[in-house]
């Protein structure tokens, strides 16, 4: 995913600006052609990724290799180009060639070696823009930040453009771009490796792209594997969920209908694994057209006095029971309400918990969605559970867990991800995997250090260069003197930790002994940053107060930079084995036990007597308050910089607005 993909959303939306005043579009038309352009360069970027390794692979004779292949890329989850379907092709027009042509051509090139995406790819749109406006867009998408593009930033910029086009009516029927992180969460929760993968409310595609990263990473393929099948109402997004789909090198059984009405594909009872995020809270479903519906086993949720389905929520959970086959899984996002919803919702609901087929509820705190502020939860069919588990439902509250990424906007870090992850493995029996992954932290906790020993060189030698360049200083002088013998201390007790041994996962009481004997280095990477920020900043003010200037050949320049590359190595340390340790101070056997306020299993009496609820908090409880010994200033000052900066932004916003109000009043 790109780092800072907000400043990379913004200068798409200038592109879209200037394709605003330069056309005649409709304020929902014209972000097509620019959704083709990012088509084509996130196409480009995962064509250059793969290309290398492809070419090594190629055997050689008389020094000449075969030529590329679409099998060569699609394999790869890549996309193959031909010269001029290439991006930087478009960019290095000159100003003299007409680019609506030649980027015509690029999609047409495309078409052709990929059937499925023809009448799909934008092209005649480029015909009405000018030149000169084209070459621009081509530039400010020639972005570095998308060549390195990772994750499904497709899905992800789409969303950002409906919002910027105010195209309100997808959001208003309560649909939402669906987080990466959450979609990762149902991914590794259900492990979609094989079969037939269904998404009912599909959207841009996001669900079967994360899908074929999962079976990537069991190294498999995942066009020879799975096959996907998708529906959604809305034509434009259908488009955009193909060359979604095309840009990973996979292809879709996508069709239009609405899910409510319209069953595309015909798999009741035959889908492998179902994932989706559907519409929330709709209530504008008709009764009377969907009451035979075979897909409703459990029959209609509460009907109003308009013979209207008062909430949509369970004609969607039906659905995706329905179309699960006889060893199926599913996993799918829904709004909070429906857990716990009562009438003629609670009675479906009762009769789904009775099939013992309701495996796993998570809850997700608020600011997850891109767009919206609102909670969900995650809900987990097994038509294949363990016998022991038939009767039982896994509660996991992870609204404690998060990552803030802006103001407005949280997600899982990958490693939080793993870690809720592991949860789902213990529940199923799955040991050795948990074992592996603490192994795994504790693993890099130990590379960091000693990636974190390549880092003191430069910061040692920038901080000589600044004790050169002043007086007698004797307060850095002493400092100094203190972080040398520190970070002495510290390499040897690194070097303790490096060495071969047993290859395979250790057991947990190997683990427990491991995390234990790493917990020093953990402490004294801790101490070293903060010795490290001391000395910059006593650096950096007894170099001002010398009267030195802050240029780019100023040595507090060079010892900043040192700093900054030595303390992000030496958090690394600390953070994995934290990780570690939050593992196993909660499941120190290695076997799922009742956490309060994250997790517990629950059984059918004790749902019973909730009013079949399933609602997480209801039953985790909350976790007792810890003392923090290690208050975490930094993080609480980044998370505030993120508040402030974004309020700025806001602030900047709507004085241009209040001020174009004047002008248009002239005041």
């Amino acid at each position: 995913m790109i780092e800072n993909i907000e400043a990379v959303e913004r200068r798409l939306w200038t592109a879209a600006d200037q394709l605003r005043a330069n056309s005649d579009f409709a304020s929902n038309e014209y972000f097509m052609p620019v959704m083709g352009l990012i088509f084509l360069r996130h196409a480009y970027s995962r064509y250059l990724a793969v290309k290398p390794e492809i070419e090594a692979s190629l055997p050689s004779r008389g020094g000449v290799r075969p030529a590329l292949t679409k099998q060569d890329f699609t394999s790869r989850g890549a996309i193959f180009l031909r010269k001029e379907a290439q991006f930087d092709h478009l960019v290095n027009l000159p100003d003299g060639a007409d680019r609506a042509v030649a980027i015509i051509a690029a999609m047409e090139a495309v078409e052709e070696d990929y059937p499925t995406l023809k009448g799909v790819l934008p092209k005649t749109e480029y015909q009405s823009l000018e030149n000169d406006v084209l070459g621009n867009v081509l530039r400010i998408f020639n972005d570095p930040a998308l060549q390195e593009a990772r994750g499904d930033v497709f899905g992800r910029i789409y969303e950002y453009f409906l919002t910027q086009f105010a195209d309100q009516s997808a959001h208003d029927g309560g649909e939402f771009f669906t987080p990466p992180s959450i979609v990762q969460m149902i991914v590794n929760a259900i492990e979609p490796d094989h079969g037939s993968v269904l998404d009912p409310a599909c959207g841009s595609g996001g669900m079967f792209v994360q899908s074929a990263h999962f079976i990537e990473r069991m190294q498999q393929d995942p066009t020879k594997v799975a096959t996907f099948y998708g529906q959604e109402k809305n034509a434009t997004t259908i488009r955009l969920a193909k060359m979604n789909l095309a840009v990973h090198g996979l292809e879709g059984r996508i069709e239009p209908g609405i899910t409510y009405y319209t069953d595309a594909h015909e798999l009741v009872g035959k889908a492998d694994f179902v994932m989706a995020n559907p519409p929330f809270n709709v209530d504008e479903v008709d009764a009377e057209k969907v009451r035979k519906d075979p897909r409703l086993p459990f029959g209609l949720p509460g009907v109003n006095k308009g013979k209207k389905v008062s909430n949509g929520n369970y004609l969607w959970i039906s659905y995706f029971y329905s179309y699960l086959s006889d060893a199926g899984r599913a996993g799918f996002v829904m709004s909070s309400q429906a857990s716990s919803a009562g009438g003629e919702e609670a009675k479906v609901r009762q009769k789904l918990i009775e099939t013992g087929h309701v495996d796993a509820m998570v809850a997700i705190r608020g600011n997850f969605f891109y767009t919206r502020t609102v909670p969900c939860e995650l809900w987990m069919f097994d038509k294949a559970k363990a016998p022991e588990h038939a009767d039982k439902v896994l509660m996991l509250d992870a609204r404690q867990v998060f990552r803030k990424v802006t103001r407005k906007v949280f997600d899982f870090s990958p490693e939080q991800s793993q870690n809720l992850t592991a949860i789902f493995w213990l529940y199923r029996g799955q040991e050795e995997r948990f074992r592996e992954l603490v192994s795994g932290f504790l693993s890099r906790c130990v590379v960091d250090a000693i990636a974190g020993l390549l880092k003191e060189p430069a910061f040692t030698a920038a901080l000589v260069d600044v004790l050169d360049a002043l007086a007698d200083d004797t307060e850095l002088e002493a400092a100094s003197a203190v972080f040398t013998s520190d970070w002495e201390a510290f390499t040897e007790t690194v070097t303790s930790h490096v060495g071969g041994g047993d290859m395979s996962v250790p057991d947990i009481a190997a683990l427990h002994s491991r995390h234990d004997a790493l917990e020093p280095m953990a402490e004294q990477s801790r101490d070293l940053i903060r010795q490290i920020d001391q000395l910059y900043k006593l650096a950096e003010k007894a170099h001002r107060d010398a009267g030195g200037k802050r240029g780019k050949a100023s040595p507090v320049k060079a010892l900043e930079e040192a700093r900054v590359e030595a303390v992000d190595q030496l958090k690394l340390v600390r953070y994995f084995h934290r990780q570690a340790h939050w593992l196993l101070s909660r499941f120190p056997d290695a076997r799922l036990v009742a956490v309060p306020g994250l997790v517990k299993l629950v059984d059918r009496a004790e749902l019973a007597a909730n009013d079949w609820s399933l609602t997480p908090g209801r039953y985790v409880g909350v976790a007792p308050e810890e003392e923090d010994e290690d208050f975490d200033f930094e993080g609480v000052m980044r998370d505030i910089h993120i508040e402030l900066a974004g309020l700025n932004e806001e602030a900047a916003a709507l004085a241009v607005q209040i001020q174009g109000n004047f002008a248009r009043w002239g005041l």
